[in-house]
């Protein structure tokens, strides 16, 4: 059976796998990826990681500001299917008429839960027990388009973004492999969505910044999860008299009822870090980075500050 033609659409680091499959399994006719950006220290002008991977395939790559001005140079390319992960953009409906049998979307959630652009980190946020991936035929709305398969995956308590994510790619990899053979074999039908969405919206780095008194554990220590890879979640803390950022790296929830002011320390172990009273319910801080140092113990940060049960140093 002669391979699929497709066009890849995609730019992080999370995206490459997929790529490399589509390098295996199809001809791949094109990588489209987003322009190159300063990165880095440096701020250096460098490739994304699909990009970089891409010239290493030496698959031909475009990488513009704005496609839509490049819709004539890919109407010239005969593919059967358009592959998007993670690519960032909306779709015009000429494009996605160009090839055969549509667009192909791999979605971190199960549809119609969690549209939009951060379903995993959304996921943990909102104390989510299960999600998973879903591949679908692109339509113009957002991630509402007929779905082609779903793998489920369960998320432990101790998953974060980044462990969400390591189980999650993989099988996306395998769910895009078999929608792929599936739709060359002429086995699989798109089914449209059914029940009620729910919505994953990006991140900013305003909502990042947690606040003891506004936060029960619960949802302080999802949103710790959620943030692991980015916006960094951070408290403040005051210290002397001077508020300064402290970026919470893990937490870990406390059954046991504490008392005080939201924001106060209630205890410190040397095992377990330091425990603050939220809203409702405590926390322990375990892992802690201060700015312009490395992640260290929260007890090693109490003992370098001097902290103890009954200050009342966070906000």
């Amino acid at each position: 059976m002669q391979k699929l033609k497709t066009v890849f659409f995609g730019t992080p680091e999370l995206a490459v796998p997929y790529l490399d499959l589509l390098q295996q399994v199809t001809d791949v006719q094109l990588v489209v990826t987003q322009a190159d950006k300063p990165r880095g220290r440096g701020m250096e002008i460098t490739p994304c990681p699909v990009k970089k991977r891409a010239l290493e395939l030496n698959l031909p790559v475009l990488s513009p500001e704005i496609l839509k001005v490049h819709y004539d140079d890919l109407a010239k390319i005969p593919f059967d299917v358009g592959v998007v992960v993670a690519y960032g953009k909306i779709f015009r409906p000429n494009f996605l008429a160009l090839p055969k049998y549509g667009f192909i979307n791999v979605h971190f959630s199960l549809l119609p839960h969690l549209r939009g652009a951060a379903p995993v980190q959304q996921a943990l946020i909102q104390g989510y027990t299960q999600t998973g991936v879903s591949t679908f035929w692109i339509q113009e709305g957002m991630d509402d388009g007929p779905l082609y398969l779903q793998k489920p995956c369960s998320i432990n308590p101790q998953d974060n973004a980044k462990t969400l994510f390591e189980k999650l790619i993989p099988l996306g990899v395998e769910a895009l492999n078999e929608t792929l053979q599936g739709i060359q074999a002429g086995r699989l039908t798109r089914t449209p969505q059914t029940g009620e969405p729910t919505l994953a919206p990006m991140i900013s780095k305003e909502e990042a910044q947690l606040s003891f008194a506004s936060l029960n554990a619960v949802d302080f220590n999802n949103k710790v999860r959620g943030l692991a890879c980015g916006p960094k979640p951070k408290a403040t803390i005051n210290l002397k008299g001077k508020q300064e950022p402290l970026q919470l790296i893990q937490t870990a929830l406390e059954q046991a009822a504490g008392s005080g002011p939201a924001g106060t320390v209630l205890c410190i172990e040397k095992q377990k870090g330091i425990l603050v009273q939220c809203k409702e319910g405590s926390l322990w801080l375990t892992t802690v980075l201060p700015a312009g140092k490395k992640a260290m113990p929260a007890y090693d940060y109490a003992m370098g500050h001097a902290l103890k049960a009954g200050d009342k140093v966070f906000n």
